[in-house]
């Protein structure tokens, strides 16, 4: 028995510890550590609720307007605040802009190269790699000298020892793309470098800047007049169409070929890597308004034990649905630690009791991590774009039952390959280009209007406190790229008394609960041959797959970057 340890698991956002117990060349134990600590929630007692959305927000540098919006949601859902249809779907344009950004980023940027050897694409015959490329995209990049020209890049790269990248697994015996698909892969992991900082112009537009665009409770931080510099006008209506057009260009053309591609050469994926069997989707993209989710593009609900004839019901505010736990996790509770709390009263006392660094593993340890454990109806839940296809697909959603069987189809793989490390990795592409032709969509319903003269994008209606309840309490769901994102907030005479994020990787990377029962980063590594215990690329992929984001999951700072908490290793 060996237990292999992976700190930190790079390419991610945060700080992620893994703990692998490797027998006969297989995972049968998994740990997974959140590292840093948690606690934004502390900075915001005592605050002016409508300014939440800016501190949340900026959690993290990646998953910023998902957090924004569902602290915007939070506060209007206490409030009883509706807002105007317009302002409706620019938030829908933002989001579906986040997921288009996100999904290829992580594909091409966090986790291709757990697939891709860039070493092995110096041995490509760039004549070759173009013909292969051609033969499924038309993409006009694909052609030799372009290929040819990206391997010069990469020799002089190799020459100057990898920088960054010295320390990855190049030749390791689990990659398997021949030369020419590896070439084509880093071309395009190059190119989307380029495409990425584009398409997120559409969130400057709308929302003044990015990363962290402006929010607003009761609307869209943005006025819309074709004659006023200013505001949204036909300049920049036009730039965000032009940018639409580049996106599903990039989307059609480059990522789904190239994770088709990669996907096929991969098909013994689909045995590991499944892990739970359980699956948790808030649901998104309302049509007819946030407040009618039978109304979403994606669904809300749950799938239990893969069972994809019954969705089950989720409510957020039910005290009986969602709760953290914290038998393992570095922190306490007044009603003691094997005790859940829902997130309305939920509390954030760190206590740390871990080994005092630097320490070789964190076993014997009770507590291990900074991550609390959320649980619904004290079931563990994988959340991320698989829940959302799984429970969509178990809806009746008949757009994504086409897409799903279309894409195993093309791979021939059955159903259950879904429940794997490559099902998860195509369910994000897949989720990806849903995300498109809604983004097209909402785009030409924002025209319509816009030609109506139908624009207002705020209601002011409850904005000032003198309006509000002396109590009050809300919930802002949304489904982030990475998962299920929820914010609970409660509201003391106009100022906030306690708030609280269950984020994606909450859900996902944490330990287990007092039950026992393993999380989704954990039970997925289970099963998990390991070819080379000195270099765990399997491992990785897998945890990757969930395209992991731990920096909203263990934040504690304040705006004036005072000191806010001593952790005692002592």
């Amino acid at each position: 028995m060996t237990r292999v340890v992976v700190d930190p698991i790079t390419r991610i956002e945060g700080h992620l510890r893994v703990e692998a117990v490797v027998e006969n060349g297989v995972i049968t134990d998994a740990f997974s550590s959140g590292t840093m600590v948690r606690g934004i929630e502390k900075i915001l007692i005592g605050r002016d609720p409508r300014d939440a959305w800016a501190f949340t927000e900026r959690v993290c540098g990646v998953c910023t307007t998902v957090h924004a919006l569902a602290s915007v949601r939070a506060v209007e859902n206490a409030l009883g605040i509706t807002i105007p249809p317009t302002a409706e779907l620019i938030r829908d344009i933002m989001m579906t802009t986040q997921y288009v950004q996100d999904h290829v980023i992580h594909f091409y940027h966090l986790h291709a190269l757990d697939w891709v050897d860039i070493v092995n694409a110096l041995k490509a015959d760039p004549k070759k790699a173009a013909e292969l490329a051609q033969s499924y995209s038309k993409w006009d990049r694909n052609t030799p000298a372009y290929f040819s020209g990206v391997q010069d890049k990469i020799k002089a790269f190799a020459a100057s020892g990898l920088g960054i990248f010295a320390n990855g697994y190049w030749g390791h015996p689990a990659y398997k793309l021949p030369p020419e698909v590896n070439l084509i892969a880093v071309a395009h992991y190059l190119d989307a470098l380029e495409w990425q900082k584009e398409i997120c112009k559409i969130h400057a537009v709308f929302g003044g800047k990015n990363p962290h665009p402006n929010y607003l409770v009761g609307g869209v931080p943005c006025s819309i007049d074709m004659n006023e510099v200013a505001a949204i006008n036909s300049d920049r209506l036009n730039m965000v169409s032009r940018l639409i057009s580049q996106a599903d260009e990039f989307i059609n053309q480059v990522y789904i070929p190239d994770l088709l591609t990669v996907a096929s050469f991969y098909k013994d994926w689909a045995q590991w890597g499944g892990g739970l069997t359980n699956y948790l989707s808030y649901g998104e993209f309302p049509t007819k308004g946030y407040g009618q989710p039978e109304s979403f593009k994606y669904p809300r609900g749950v799938v239990l034990n893969r069972d994809l004839s019954t969705v089950h019901p989720v409510n957020a505010t039910d005290s009986q649905e969602i709760k953290e736990y914290i038998a393992h996790s570095w922190y306490t509770y007044s009603v003691g630690d094997n005790e859940g709390l829902q997130p309305w009263a939920g509390e954030t006392n760190i206590k740390y009791t871990g080994p005092k660094p630097p320490f070789e593993t964190l076993e014997g340890h009770e507590k291990y991590s900074f991550l609390k454990t959320p649980r619904w109806k004290e079931n563990p839940m994988e959340v991320g774009p698989l829940a959302r296809l799984l429970v969509a697909f178990a809806s009746g959603r008949t757009d994504v039952q086409e897409l799903v069987k279309d894409t195993l189809g093309k791979l021939n793989v059955p159903v259950a390959a879904l429940f794997s490390t490559l099902g998860r990795t195509a369910a994000r592409g897949l989720d990806a280009a849903l995300a498109m032709i809604w983004l097209k969509e909402y785009f030409g319903l924002l025209m319509d209007r816009v030609k109506m003269n139908e624009v207002s994008t705020f209601n002011g209606q409850l904005w000032e406190p003198k309006s509000w309840p002396s109590d009050a309490e809300g919930v802002g769901l949304v489904e982030a790229p990475r998962g299920s994102l929820a914010h609970y907030i409660r509201i003391h005479n106009g100022a906030i008394e306690n708030y609280q994020m269950v984020v994606p990787t909450t859900w996902n990377g944490s330990p287990r609960d007092a039950k026992g029962q393993r999380s989704s980063f954990e039970q997925a590594l289970i099963g998990t041959p390991v070819a080379k215990i000195d270099e765990p690329v399997e491992i990785i992929r897998t945890i990757h797959s969930f395209d992991p984001c731990l920096a909203c999951a263990v934040h504690l700072y304040d705006p004036q970057g005072r000191h806010l908490h001593q952790v005692s290793f002592e």
